[in-house]
């Protein structure tokens, strides 16, 4: 089976078996969502399954929620958890002060909000997602429906003032209708290219109206785990400074590769 995965696949699977190593028995966890967040939940659901991980996850989808249910996890809500040990999550980009792009899974809000209620934060991510300055991939920004081409006329207007490269826009489509988050909003991607001050662009940008957040993750993510198709897994922790290299085995697991289209 796992000659069937790419590379890419292959270092996303590692960061998250790797990831899923910091989730303790008794702990509130916050699922992200993605294709790599999706790696980690089969993984945590195989430790609850064979170890008797006992666990409650709170959800960042509506999928990662089925997926998790489908694993064996117990899921909860963030209202009855309050407060979360550890979130895992992916990223769409990572810069070196470990500030993030994310929202290419359309899920931004929940995103921020769960990682934001948690007292550390895992970003997993093959080594593909490391740049050396966000922007190369589009920023998503989440916005209520109503007016929303006033809004998107707004953040043009705003991005003539900031250090970006690019200021082309775009509405998220799904078919041929917009697409529509868990929330009930629609996503506006940015093709800026390159974002020169990304905590002052994320700041202005969610005092526009109709803005409800944006996809830049500045001082949340506390710990990165990066893959690489090669089995070599690094993690590098910011609070502590610390940086740990290692190699892990690819296992093929007939529960763990099934459904690979999820």
């Amino acid at each position: 089976m796992s000659g069937e995965l790419s590379p890419i696949d292959k270092a996303k699977f590692l960061a998250a078996k790797r990831a899923v190593d910091f989730v303790e028995d008794g702990m509130r966890v916050g699922l992200g969502t993605g294709s790599t967040a999706a790696w980690m939940v089969r993984l945590l659901g195989e430790r609850v399954r064979e170890e008797g991980l006992k666990i409650a996850g709170v959800p960042t989808s509506t999928r990662t929620a089925e997926l998790a249910r489908d694993m064996g996890i117990r899921v909860i809500s963030l209202d009855e958890a309050k407060w979360l040990d550890l979130t895992i999550d992916g990223a769409d980009e990572v810069d070196g002060d470990l500030n993030l792009v994310k929202g290419g899974g359309g899920a931004l809000l929940q995103e921020k909000i769960v990682a934001t209620a948690s007292d550390r934060m895992v970003v997993i991510a093959d080594a593909a997602k490391e740049v050396e300055a966000l922007g190369a991939f589009p920023l998503p920004v989440e916005v209520i429906p109503f007016g929303w081409q006033t809004t998107q006329a707004l953040v043009e207007e705003m991005l003539i003032s900031m250090d970006v490269l690019g200021r082309d826009t775009t509405l998220r489509m799904n078919g041929g209708a917009p697409y529509v988050t868990d929330e009930g909003n629609h996503i506006l991607d940015l093709h800026l290219n390159r974002i020169g001050n990304a905590r002052e662009l994320a700041l202005v940008m969610n005092q526009i109206p109709g803005v409800v957040e944006n996809g830049l993750f500045i001082d949340i993510c506390d710990t990165l785990v990066i893959g690489h198709g090669s089995g070599r897994v690094e993690t590098r922790d910011i609070n502590d400074g610390t940086v740990e290299d290692m190699r892990l085995d690819f296992v093929e697991d007939d529960n763990l590769f099934r459904d690979l289209s999820d």
